[in-house]
């Protein structure tokens, strides 16, 4: 609904009901004033109340929902390889990916460990022989919660042929890779069989999308071009001895691109799934970079790519974000959570879109300033090939054991919907981040039955950033529906004024909570309007707050549920 609609649909409707639950008359005079006996007056700006004051406070959170309306893409709520309860988080993307994905033999599941673990060949992907059965088992996974799915393509010259977990296959001797290994290829010189034949020396990505394409002809699917190509000389030195150049990734890229799309037309392929900042910039110092960025030069290729193809073969930039941010000298991405570790990490988020703000670390210093990554990112796109879709395939700023690291997490979700990024997938870091998981239970099911923040991200500034954030959203068919994401950073609580520029009348808000106590979302006392559509609310130190101001038409969180039926 446009922002127009927003404020005519209810604007009568809504005024009415205040007077009415105020025992108020209406009146034609401007402003809103209340004299001992008097009747209240109003005023309609551009068909949205104005909201009253909260009184004294310690910050302001102002949400406006005539502005900055922005869609949320559900897939910015994504995870990598959560098969355990992706209906309790409601994943709005599962991706299969990493540096095992590089020499992945999607035939029998065979796959070398890398410099993640002595370079051996063995069964981590999975023991069955099964053809694709760990990436079906992630497609099978998101299609549970009405989910896409991200499979990994691989775009080295070989993939694992064995699982005999013996240790670096550079030890089988010269010919390891004809030993120990298939030739991968891009697309298959014959036509493709029902099943793979296991022993003809050769695997074809292009027949992994057409099995997959048999086997799950309804997945929503997207095809990720391998895994951190810049890195590869280093954790895939078995395969890649040396660091790989502009020319040959973009080469790769377009061949599996290609032989994708021919397969499966209607795929959207995500690339170059850099690792990080060095990556964005000369592809870890490749030889061939010559100064010349290397986000830029390889946009500049997509759309050579089209103009000269006819059609997209590149639909994501696809980054990894592991934040370089450190407090007292220790790197923010870790279990460390020490105050100022904790401090830095609630902090980073801003690193992302706030103009102003300065992290300490390498890449703030090698920016020469704020890093302002997602502005950078889409100033890019939008100058080198317009349309392309920005995605963060893998993303961790540690802690995730820790209060410290789901307010983190919450923040950048916010940010994620709020700037517009189009998919994102959480890397846990240990296997167990309970805390970070509930920060996305707190958007995606933050009453344990299916509610959620809004499809349309609005207007919400907070008057102390450093202190505290705030991310507001509205329903797409029913804008009275409003939910509020409150996050203090502080270690002490804090009195926060809310105020509501909106059509509908608030009397009264619901709240769900996640603080150090537990790593769950719980109910909170219900707050009251202290004034119109204005709330005073006293956020416990180092928590998130999920607020629901309920209104005459607003029917909240307690039918949250049947939104996603």
């Amino acid at each position: 609904m446009s922002s127009t609609s927003l404020r005519s649909s209810r604007a009568a409707a809504a005024l009415s009901v205040l007077l009415a639950t105020t025992g108020c008359t209406r009146s034609a005079s401007a402003g809103p004033s209340r004299d001992a006996g008097a009747a209240l007056t109003l005023k309609l700006v551009d068909g949205v109340l104005p909201p009253g004051e909260p009184g004294v406070v310690d910050l302001t959170f102002t949400v406006e929902a005539d502005r900055e309306e922005r869609p949320i893409s559900p897939l910015v709520y994504g995870v990598n390889f959560d098969l355990k309860e992706p209906g309790a988080q409601r994943w709005g993307l599962i991706r299969s990916g990493g540096n095992r994905l590089t020499a992945y033999n999607w035939e029998n599941n065979a796959s070398n460990a890398g410099s993640d673990y002595l370079f051996q060949n063995d069964s981590l992907m999975g023991v069955s022989d099964e053809p694709a059965k760990p990436i079906l088992d992630v497609i099978d996974a998101a299609a549970s919660v009405s989910a896409p799915a991200i499979v990994t393509l691989s775009l080295a010259d070989f993939v694992a042929a064995d699982k005999k977990g013996d240790g670096d296959v550079r030890n089988s001797g010269p010919g390891y890779l004809s030993t120990r290994f298939r030739r991968n290829m891009a697309k298959k010189p014959a036509p493709f069989t029902p099943r793979p034949n296991a022993d003809d020396h050769f695997v074809y990505q292009d027949e992994l999308v057409a099995y997959l394409k048999a086997q799950r002809p309804k997945a929503n699917l997207l095809f990720a071009l391998d895994n951190e190509p810049e890195l590869w000389s280093h954790t895939h030195a078995e395969l890649f001895p040396k660091p790989v150049t502009y020319e040959d990734l973009w080469k790769r890229n377009l061949e599996f691109a290609k032989a994708a799309k021919a397969v499966w037309p209607s795929a959207e392929v995500l690339g170059f799934v850099s690792y990080g900042y060095a990556g964005f910039q000369n592809l870890q110092s490749a030889p061939d970079s010559g100064g010349r960025n290397f986000i830029e030069w390889y946009l500049d290729q997509a759309k050579d790519a089209e103009q000269r193809g006819g059609k997209r073969l590149i639909d994501y930039l696809d980054v990894h974000w592991y934040p370089e941010a450190q407090g007292a000298g220790t790197r923010i991405v870790g279990d460390n959570v020490t105050a100022p570790v904790a401090s830095a990490r609630e902090q980073a988020p801003r690193s992302l879109w706030d103009p102003k703000y300065e992290e300490q670390s390498w890449i703030r210093d090698a920016a020469g300033g704020p890093v302002n990554l997602l502005r950078w990112l889409q100033d890019k796109i939008d100058a080198h090939y317009p349309g392309t879709k920005l995605a963060f395939t893998e993303w961790n700023y540690g802690g995730g054991n820790h209060i410290s690291g789901a307010i983190a997490v919450a923040d950048v979700l916010g940010v994620f919907g709020r700037h517009g990024v189009n998919a994102a997938t959480y890397w846990p870091l240990s296997p167990d981040e309970p805390f970070a998981y509930a920060a996305f239970r707190a958007f995606r099911n933050y009453d344990g039955r299916g509610a959620a923040f809004n499809e349309i991200s609005i207007a919400a500034n907070s008057s102390k950033v450093d202190l505290a954030t705030v991310y507001a959203s509205i329903d797409r068919e029913d804008p009275a529906k409003l939910t509020i994401v409150a996050i203090n950073k502080a270690t002490t609580a804090k009195k926060a004024g809310i105020k509501i520029s909106h059509s509908e009348v608030y009397s009264t808000a619901k709240v769900y909570l996640l603080s150090a106590a537990t790593p769950n979302v719980v109910n909170a006392p219900e707050l009251s309007a202290v004034a119109t559509n204005a709330f005073k609310y006293t956020m416990p130190a180092q928590s998130i707050s999920v607020i629901v101001p309920q209104g005459s038409k607003a029917r909240g969180a307690a039918d949250g549920a049947s939104r996603f039926k």
